[in-house]
């Protein structure tokens, strides 16, 4: 599998079964960073691509990872040392159940949480099983996600992540159960005879009126919208 490209970066990816994709894209060029965040977690690395973007993006003298995957971790690491940032970014090879348990132990927390979780549910599971871990909830269930993030984010802090489409009613009510509340959203379609696909979301502890978004990729194949070229012209070589 060929490196892939970016302004500012390369992401290798001939070690892990989750190869860069848009909805990393969206989500690393879509989530504020205008607090100035100190800390940022990314959960579930894949890549590195969202940790690099979010460095780009931001001057946060901390950007963790934390990837259960070994040749995933393996591979973020990579990405990390061959970028421009390697001094304000690591990764951590655990389960993030056990990430934030430790990190919750050492009362520290994060001021910024993304994550590009896994989504299908097991019965579309492969015979792939990194694949399996990367795309599938039975790793990290919704609740395990907002479990641990509500134990390790600052009281001012953001998290953002992409979802389905179809799952972001349910993940939207286990987060308020969990006193953490939406403040923006973003509905995604492929083009603009598609079905919305993926929900963008950002919560933090305070309620406040949601800003709604609407994101339209394509006009036709491979011609983007102006949109989309202007979320992430600072990424793509070619936008």
């Amino acid at each position: 599998m060929k490196p892939f490209k970016f302004k500012e970066f390369t992401v290798r990816q001939d070690k892990t079964a989750m190869q860069v994709g848009t909805d990393a894209v969206l989500l690393g060029s879509w989530c504020s960073v205008d607090g100035y965040p100190d800390s940022i977690l990314d959960i579930g690395s894949g890549t590195g691509v969202i940790s690099l973007m979010l460095a780009q993006r931001s001057d946060a003298i901390t950007i963790d990872a934390v990837e259960v995957d070994e040749s995933a971790y393996e591979q973020t690491v990579e990405n990390f040392e061959q970028s421009d940032w390697g001094d304000r970014l690591y990764c951590y090879n655990a389960t993030f159940q056990e990430f934030a348990n430790e990190i919750a132990e050492e009362q520290e927390s994060y001021d910024f949480i993304v994550s590009n979780p896994p989504f299908y549910t097991d019965e579309f599971e492969t015979e792939n099983n990194a694949r399996n871990k990367a795309r599938f909830t039975s790793s990290l269930s919704f609740e395990e996600l907002i479990n641990g993030i509500v134990s390790i984010l600052s009281k001012k802090g953001k998290f953002a992540v992409i979802i389905p489409f179809k799952e972001e009613t349910n993940f939207i009510k286990i987060a308020k159960e969990k006193k953490i509340y939406l403040n923006r959203s973003c509905h995604v379609q492929g083009n603009k005879s598609s079905e919305i696909k993926r929900s963008l979301l950002e919560f933090s502890f305070h309620s406040s009126e949601i800003q709604k978004e609407h994101l339209i990729i394509e006009i036709e194949r491979h011609k983007y919208t102006a949109e989309y070229i202007n979320l992430t012209k600072d990424f793509y070589l070619k936008m």
